[in-house]
């Protein structure tokens, strides 16, 4: 809970994407900002609580363009909040090194707790670097949001929803896609927390919740790869076949080249005639795609799996579809259960549909834009949704 820290002049409330905010202000600068509570009402208590006597009234121009900006940023765009003048009279020296630390940090990145700490040059104080940013009286403005735990994980968050709120922010600014920290789970090692992934699908969607309790533990394990080229090769050959086929052809095709157990490389790919592919069981356009992811692989069109670590999910798919034979739903794949990224949604995808269809008691298969409507609830961690939508399928035939 932030305590009233200094009088205010004014304040106001004003809409934004998560909901009605606060500002208050002083003669020299922005004084706070208040995240929304639950009901209007009660934002503006809160406002009240925090700066007694203060009056509801119009904002001055400077104060004007920091609402502007903090809606902005709520709406998902780009905004530069670091120009905003604060108020830090009556603000503790510690603090105010933090949260100059702080503003630092731009929108879709995120430091620890440790990181700042360590760069104040005080290594051992990361704890006090959390609870000054706990008792943060410039929500926003200065963005302890884009502060994380040890491990990448969430930490604690003062605001009204609390670790959910937090981890909405971080949403609408694609930070969980900017920096992600490794967390073990099973044979794969996963780019997000799966514990605080479920944490917010459960607070995000009561239905949803329903459907996690029926199936259980999220039990999702990474398939391991050894390169892009070898993961798309094998992802072109199990399209439109039962696993059992396509495990069989494709272990035909690796068995044509040194190294079997190490998959096929686009320079092997290249060499090795076509009268070869075709009796290992590949169909025309098979091998056809097959051809051509070798020839881009080879001209350097496809990223290593060193880079594609560090890219965008929409960008892995604009690049990996241009190859033939690789669509949407195939890269979709390889980013769920190959790079185990956090955020992906096949609305597409017949077993989704037909999980929602049965979570959230639908006569009807869902439209795409249907699911992806509702999923909007789930973000960042619409991979963990869908792991539990696929799972609705089997419990539905069991």
């Amino acid at each position: 809970m932030i305590p009233p820290i200094m009088t205010a002049h004014g304040f106001v409330l004003f809409d934004t994407a998560i909901g009605r905010c606060g500002i208050a202000w002083g003669g020299r600068g922005v004084v706070g900002v208040q995240l929304p509570e639950a009901r209007e009402p009660e934002t503006r208590a809160r406002v009240l609580q925090r700066f007694p006597g203060a009056r509801e009234a119009a904002p001055p121009p400077d104060v004007q363009r920091a609402v502007d900006g903090i809606t902005a940023l709520l709406r998902g765009e780009a905004s530069d909040l670091s120009a905003v003048a604060l108020d830090m009279e009556r603000v503790s020296p510690f603090h105010r090194r933090v949260y100059q630390v702080a503003r630092t940090i731009p929108p879709g990145a995120t430091l620890s707790y440790g990181d700042i700490a360590a760069h104040l040059g005080a290594r051992g104080l990361a704890r006090a670097v959390g609870q000054a940013l706990g008792r943060n009286p410039f929500a926003i403005v200065v963005p302890c949001h884009r502060v994380l735990a040890a491990g990448g994980k969430a930490g604690g968050f003062s605001a009204n929803g609390g670790i959910t709120t937090k981890l909405r922010l971080l949403s609408l600014e694609g930070a969980h896609a900017n920096r992600r920290a490794e967390f073990v789970d099973g044979d794969g090692a996963f780019g997000f927390d799966p514990s605080v992934a479920i944490e917010h699908l459960r607070a995000s969607d009561a239905a949803l919740a329903r459907l996690i309790d029926a199936v259980g533990p999220f039990r999702m394990q990474l398939k391991k790869t050894s390169g892009i080229f070898a993961m798309l090769a094998e992802a072109i050959v199990y399209q439109q076949l039962t696993a059992k086929a396509a495990a069989t052809i494709f272990a035909r095709v690796c068995a044509l080249f040194p190294r079997a157990h190490e998959g096929p490389t686009a320079e092997k790919m290249l060499r090795i005639s076509d009268e070869k592919l075709r009796a290992a069981g590949l169909s025309r356009a098979k091998l056809l795609a097959l051809r051509d992811l070798a020839r881009r692989a080879g001209g350097g069109e496809i990223p290593t799996l060193t880079e594609v670590r560090r890219m965008e999910d929409e960008a892995i798919v604009e690049r990996l579809t241009q190859v033939r034979g690789i669509g949407r739903w195939t890269v979709e794949m390889l980013l769920i259960f190959r790079l185990g990224r956090p955020d992906v949604l096949p609305a597409d995808d017949y077993g989704i549909r037909k999980g929602f269809a049965i979570a959230f008691k639908k006569r009807e298969l869902p439209a795409p834009r249907d699911v992806e409507r509702r999923g909007a609830r789930w973000k960042p961690y619409r991979t963990v949704a869908s792991w539990y939508l696929w799972r609705a399928v089997e419990l539905a035939k069991k």
